[in-house]
């Protein structure tokens, strides 16, 4: 992700709004223009310890979408398999994305964008929750085929 200038919160580009976001401290900045390719909460393990929470809500972007625009040399990167590189803020070790090259895609964390709105549509990796959620959205045991899981459905 290379920095770049782009337009103002809330603002509307040629791909579509423009929402900015950033890291704890304000060191990482960065924008995401258009719409997500999708919004849920993920209750896989792996996203319960990065977050230190029960679950995590996630947005996808193409990787197009997304532009740091301020503190691109400050992200610090880790990977626990070859499927997801997180990313956080050196200074204040705040987590902001995670590409997951296989679907070609980004997650940027809800919380990190405060003015999208947020509308989840599904929950991955249900098998592993901690905490039933009794929404209505589709639950799925692991992830949906076109993102290389089973696409199985599982009871709320």
């Amino acid at each position: 992700m290379e920095p770049t200038k782009s337009p103002p919160s809330g603002s509307q580009s040629a791909s579509g709004k423009t929402y900015q976001g950033n890291c704890f401290c304000g060191a990482v900045q960065f924008t995401v223009t258009g719409e997500p390719a999708g919004m849920g909460y993920c209750h896989c393990e792996s996203c319960r310890a990065w977050s230190a929470g029960p679950v995590n809500a996630f947005t996808l972007w193409h990787p197009q979408a997304v532009r740091v625009t301020k503190g691109a040399d400050n992200i610090g990167t880790y990977n626990k398999t070859e499927k997801s590189y997180r990313k956080w803020c050196k200074t204040c070790g705040g987590h902001i994305f995670t590409d997951h090259p296989g679907m070609g895609l980004i997650d940027v964390y809800a919380a990190v964008i405060p003015d999208l709105p947020y509308r989840p549509g599904i929950h991955v990796n249900y098998q592993e929750s901690r905490l039933p959620i009794k929404d209505g959205l589709p639950k799925m045991k692991d992830m949906p085929k076109e993102m290389g899981g089973s696409g199985v459905v599982i009871a709320e």
